[in-house]
C-alpha cells in the first residue's frame, strides 16, 4: 500500500458514517461485482513471437513482411513519419490520428537488407526489419536511432491467432483489425515490446508526469488517474498519460507513439557509455500493454521538425482567445455573486491585471452540472455582463457525471436507442458516486452522445460564461478501495466498434473535450472556444489545453508544475499551466510569489485553490508581496502580444510556447540534463526560483549572446552564469538580435522591441496580430534587425525601416559587457540613436525555428 492508498483508506474509514461515504462504498462494491460478471477471465495463456520471415509484399510507402506467426506492415508517409503495425492493425480508426492519416511516400521503396532482412528506404529515414522481426529506425546516413526487438504476445488458449489472421491479407483486414484492437471487447492478447536507444539518450514525455521533464529510470503507468489529495514528484500516474515519448540523443531526436489507449506500463532505463574501450550499454524502453493493437508511429528530425510532424499527424493545437492569455483567478469556494464582486473589486482597486474569474462546483445547484444556485447567484448573466464591462470574463467548470433522477439525466436517457449513458455488461446504467451524489456517465465515444452533450453548453453561454474547464473526467467515481473510476467491464460505443472501459478509459476525456469544443463552435461559430481539460489523451490539443490538477502546495509542487508544462508541450499540448500556489494548502508569501513569477511565463496563468485552503489573492500575503505581484501581472500583460504570437505559431508548427532549454541544440548534453530553466519561444530564457531562500542562482545558457533583461548585461553561451534572483524577480534573459512584440504605451496596441545583434550578425522576429475573436489565422509579420554603421535598424519584410521600435543593448552589441543602451527608430533613414534607458526591459526572440522566422 502506497501513501495515496493509505490516505484513501483512512478517509474511507472516516467517511463510512456519512451518507456520501456509504454511497461510495456501495458504488465500489457494485463496480467490483460488475467486473466479476462482465470481464472475461484471463485463464491460461500462450506466448507468441513473430517467428521467421517467410515473405514480403511491396506496398505504397513500404510493404508487408510476413512471418511464421504474424505479419508486419511498414509504411513511410509523405511527410517522413514512419508507421508500422503487427497482426493487421491499421493506422485508423484512431482517436489520436486525424482523418485517414497521412498519405504514403510514393518514393519510399522496400528492398533487401543485409542478414536476410529487408528495409524501407526514403529520403528522411530508413526502416530496417530483421528476419526475426526486430525493427530499426535509421537516419539516411545509417545511424540507428531506435531498435525495437521482436514483440511478444500472450494470448488466451483456444483463441485464434491474430498473427495468422494478419498473414491472410494485412491490407484488407488492417482497418477492421485496428478497430477491434482499439475497441477491445473480448479476451484481448496482452503484448510487450522492448526498444533500445543510444547510450547517451534521454527520455521525455509520456503525458503529464510530476517527475520530469527528463524521465529517469522507473515504471510509468498509462492509465489516467485522479491521485486525490494533491500530488508532487514521485506520484504516478496522474490525470493525463500518453504512450508518447520524445527521445533525444547525439545521433538525433525522435518521437515514438504507440497508438493503443489500453492500460499499460512503460519501464525506462537510461543507458551508460563505456569508459575507455568498454562497451556502451544502450538505453531501454519496455512497453507492456493489457490489450489493444500493436501499432506505432515514429517521427525523426530536429525537435521543431518532430513536433511539426506530430501536429500534422494528430491535429493542430487550438488557439485560445486573446483574453485567455492573461491572468485568471479561480477558487473552489466562491460562495456567492457578492464574493466574486469583492475579489474582482480588490484587483481593480489595486490596479492589478485580471482577465477571468473561474467558478467551481459550488456555483451549481447541489453540485449538479449545467445548473446554477439561484440563491447565491441570483442573476448570473447580469454578473457576467457587469464583469465583462470591466474586462473580466467568467469561466465555468463542467463535470461529466450527471446526477441520477435529475432532468438532465432524464433527457440523456432519451438520446439514441440505448440512451446517453455508459452501461454494464447486463445493459444496466453504470452508477458512481461523485459530488452531486449517485451519478451516471455519458458515453463520449458515441457520436450521438457527443452531439447531445455539446448542445448543453448553450445553457452555459446563456448564463454569460465565456469559457469552460472540464474536471473529474478521468472519469472519477469516488471509491474507498479499488480503482476510482468506472468498472472495466462497462460498455462503450467506441464510435461503432464497441468495447469496454479497458479501451475507453484513457480516451474518455478526449471525447468529452471534442463534444464540448464542437458544441461551442456550433453555438458560436464566430468565436474561438476557450476550453481546457484535466484529463485527456494524444490529440487533445485539437480542442484546447490542460492544467496541472491538484498539485500539492509546497516547493516540490512548484518544481512539478514546470515539469508538467514542459512534458505536455513535448507531447503536442502547448497550452497548459499549474494551479499557482498549489491546490490544497496555504503557501508562504515567498512560495506564492515564486510560483506567481513562474506562472507569468507559462501559457495558462491561473491561481486556484481548494475550499479548505488558503486564499490566493495577492493582497492576502502582505503589502510587499502585493507590490511585487503587481509588477509580475503587469509584465504578463506587456507580454500578451508575444504569447498570442506563440499561440498562432503553435497552430502553424506544433512548437510549444514553453520549450526545454535544449530545444535548439539537442546535441548539447549539458542542456539535455538541465531541468530548471526553460525557453519561452525562441527568445526568452526563464530561470525560475524553485527552492526557498534563494536570491542568486546558476543559469545554464544555450549558445549565443544573451542579455539579462533586468540589468542589460550580456552573457555568452554555451555555459553557466550566476545571476541575481532577488524576491521581486526571477532571472529572465533575451537572445541578442531579436525583435519582440509587446503591448504598446499605455497598454494599447502592439509595439516592437529589439535587442541588438552582435556586430556582423543579423537577427529578427515575428509578430502575428490577432485577427479577431474568430478562427482567422492572422497575418505573419517578419522583421529583421541589423547594424548599419553605428546604428541598429529594424526593417520590415519589404526592406523599409520600421518606426517607433525601442532598441536595447546597443552598447553591448558594439562590444561592451555592461548595461545595454537603447534607442528609438525615427524612420526616414535616420536609423537608431543610442541612449542608456534599459532598466527593467524585457524581450522576446525570433521564432526562426518555428519555420516562420525572419527572411
Amino acid at each position: 500500500m502506497n501513501g495515496r492508498d493509505l490516505v484513501r483508506a483512512v478517509n474511507a474509514v472516516r467517511e463510512i458514517g456519512t451518507e456520501r461515504g456509504r454511497r461510495a462504498w456501495r458504488a465500489a462494491l457494485r463496480h467490483r461485482r460488475a467486473d466479476a460478471v462482465g470481464l472475461p477471465r484471463r485463464g491460461p495463456e500462450r506466448a507468441r513471437v513473430p517467428g521467421a520471415l517467410i515473405g514480403t509484399e511491396p506496398r505504397p510507402g513500404g510493404g508487408v513482411l510476413r512471418f511464421a506467426r504474424s505479419a508486419l506492415l511498414v509504411r513511410v508517409a509523405a511527410g517522413g513519419a514512419v508507421f508500422w503495425s503487427w497482426d493487421g492493425a491499421g493506422a485508423t480508426p484512431s482517436y489520436a490520428v486525424v482523418g485517414d492519416g497521412p498519405e504514403p511516400d510514393p518514393r519510399a521503396v522496400l528492398e533487401p537488407d543485409t542478414g536476410g532482412g529487408w528495409r524501407v528506404v526514403s529520403e528522411r529515414v530508413t526502416v530496417a526489419v530483421s528476419r526475426h522481426g526486430a525493427v530499426e529506425v535509421r537516419t539516411p546516413g545509417g545511424v540507428v536511432l531506435r531498435r525495437e526487438l521482436p514483440p511478444r504476445w500472450w494470448e488466451p488458449v483456444g483463441a485464434r491467432s491474430g498473427g495468422r489472421d494478419g498473414v491472410g491479407d494485412v491490407g484488407d483486414v488492417g482497418g477492421s483489425r485496428g478497430a477491434a484492437g482499439t475497441a477491445g471487447g473480448g479476451r484481448e492478447a496482452r503484448w510487450a515490446v522492448r526498444a533500445e536507444v543510444p547510450a547517451d539518450a534521454r527520455f521525455f514525455g509520456l503525458g503529464g508526469r510530476a517527475d520530469g521533464p527528463r524521465l529517469r529510470d522507473g515504471v510509468y503507468r498509462l492509465w489516467n488517474t485522479d491521485p486525490k489529495g494533491g500530488f508532487g514528484p514521485g506520484d504516478d500516474p496522474l490525470y493525463i498519460t500518453m504512450p508518447v515519448q520524445m527521445v533525444v540523443a547525439d545521433a538525433g531526436t525522435h518521437l515514438v507513439f504507440h497508438d493503443d489507449p489500453w492500460d499499460g506500463r512503460v519501464v525506462l532505463r537510461e543507458g551508460r557509455e563505456g569508459a575507455g574501450s568498454g562497451p556502451d550499454r544502450p538505453g531501454t524502453c519496455e512497453l507492456r500493454m493489457d490489450g489493444g493493437p500493436l501499432r506505432c508511429w515514429v517521427l525523426v528530425g530536429t525537435p521543431a521538425r518532430v513536433l511539426q510532424g506530430w501536429s500534422a499527424l494528430t491535429g493542430a493545437p487550438a488557439v485560445p482567445p486573446a483574453w485567455a492569455l492573461g491572468y485568471q483567478h479561480a477558487r473552489w469556494g466562491f460562495g456567492s455573486s457578492e464574493e466574486v464582486r469583492r475579489v474582482v473589486s480588490g484587483y481593480r482597486s489595486r490596479g492589478l491585471a485580471l482577465s477571468a474569474v473561474h467558478l467551481d462546483i459550488d456555483h451549481f445547484a447541489e453540485h449538479r452540472v449545467f445548473t446554477v444556485d439561484g440563491e447565491r447567484f441570483p442573476d448570473l448573466p447580469g454578473l457576467a455582463r457587469e464583469l465583462r464591462e470591466q474586462g473580466v470574463r467568467l469561466v465555468s467548470i463542467v463535470d461529466p457525471a450527471v446526477k441520477v433522477g435529475d432532468p438532465l439525466h432524464t433527457a440523456g436517457r432519451a438520446v439514441g436507442p440505448a440512451g446517453a449513458f455508459v452501461r454494464d455488461a447486463r445493459g444496466d446504467e453504470v452508477r458512481g458516486e461523485v459530488w452531486p451524489g449517485e451519478c451516471a456517465y455519458p458515453d463520449f465515444t458515441d457520436p450521438a452522445v457527443r452531439e447531445w452533450w455539446g448542445g448543453l453548453y448553450a445553457e452555459r453561454l446563456a448564463q454569460g460564461f465565456s469559457g469552460v474547464w472540464h474536471d473529474m473526467n478521468e472519469p472519477v467515481s469516488f471509491a474507498p478501495f479499488g480503482d476510482p473510476t468506472l468498472p472495466r467491464s462497462a460498455r462503450h460505443a467506441m464510435d461503432g466498434a464497441g468495447g469496454d472501459h479497458r479501451s475507453a478509459h484513457n480516451v474518455y476525456a478526449l471525447g468529452m473535450a471534442r463534444a464540448g469544443w464542437e458544441g461551442l463552435v456550433r453555438l458560436r461559430p464566430d468565436e474561438r472556444p476557450f476550453l481546457f481539460s484535466r484529463s485527456g489523451w494524444a490529440g487533445m490539443q485539437r480542442y484546447g489545453g490542460t492544467w496541472s490538477g491538484d498539485v500539492e502546495t509546497g516547493w516540490e509542487g512548484l518544481r512539478a508544475s514546470l515539469a508538467l508544462v514542459l512534458g505536455m508541450g513535448l507531447c503536442g499540448v502547448p497550452y497548459s499551466g499549474p494551479d499557482v500556489g498549489g491546490f490544497g494548502g496555504s503557501p508562504s508569501p515567498e512560495l506564492y510569489l515564486r510560483w506567481l513569477q513562474l506562472g507569468a511565463y507559462l501559457p495558462l496563468f491561473r491561481t486556484h485553490s481548494a475550499i479548505w485552503a488558503g486564499r490566493r489573492e495577492p493582497w492576502e500575503f502582505g503589502p510587499e508581496v502585493e507590490r511585487h505581484a503587481g509588477a509580475v501581472l503587469a509584465e504578463r500583460e506587456r507580454l500578451r502580444p508575444y504569447f498570442l504570437t506563440l499561440a498562432q505559431l503553435a497552430r502553424r508548427t506544433g512548437a510549444p510556447y514553453v520549450r526545454p532549454v535544449w530545444w535548439g541544440a539537442p546535441e548539447d548534453r549539458a542542456l539535455r540534463d538541465c531541468e530548471d530553466v526553460f525557453l519561452l519561444g525562441d527568445a526568452l530564457l526563464v530561470a525560475p526560483v524553485l527552492e526557498p531562500g534563494v536570491e542568486r542562482r546558476a543559469v545554464r545558457l544555450p549558445r549565443g549572446c544573451w542579455y539579462d533583461t533586468a540589468t542589460g548585461r550580456a552573457y555568452e553561451g554555451p555555459g553557466q552564469v550566476l545571476l541575481d534572483a532577488p524576491p521581486d524577480r526571477i532571472p529572465v534573459l533575451v537572445r541578442a538580435g531579436t525583435v519582440l512584440p509587446v503591448r504598446g504605451p499605455g497598454g494599447e496596441g502592439v509595439a516592437l522591441e529589439a535587442w541588438a545583434p552582435a556586430r556582423g550578425r543579423t537577427g529578427g522576429g515575428v509578430l502575428v496580430r490577432d485577427a479577431g475573436p474568430g478562427f482567422e489565422p492572422g497575418v505573419v509579420e517578419r522583421y529583421t534587425v541589423r547594424w548599419v554603421g553605428d546604428a541598429v535598424v529594424v526593417e520590415g519584410e519589404g526592406g523599409g525601416l520600421v518606426e517607433g521600435v525601442v532598441v536595447r543593448g546597443v552598447d553591448v552589441g558594439a562590444g561592451g559587457r555592461g548595461a545595454g543602451g537603447g534607442g528609438v527608430s525615427t524612420g526616414g533613414g535616420a536609423g537608431v540613436v543610442a541612449s542608456t534607458d534599459t532598466a527593467g526591459a524585457f524581450g522576446y526572440g525570433p521564432d526562426s525555428a518555428d519555420g516562420v522566422g525572419p527572411p
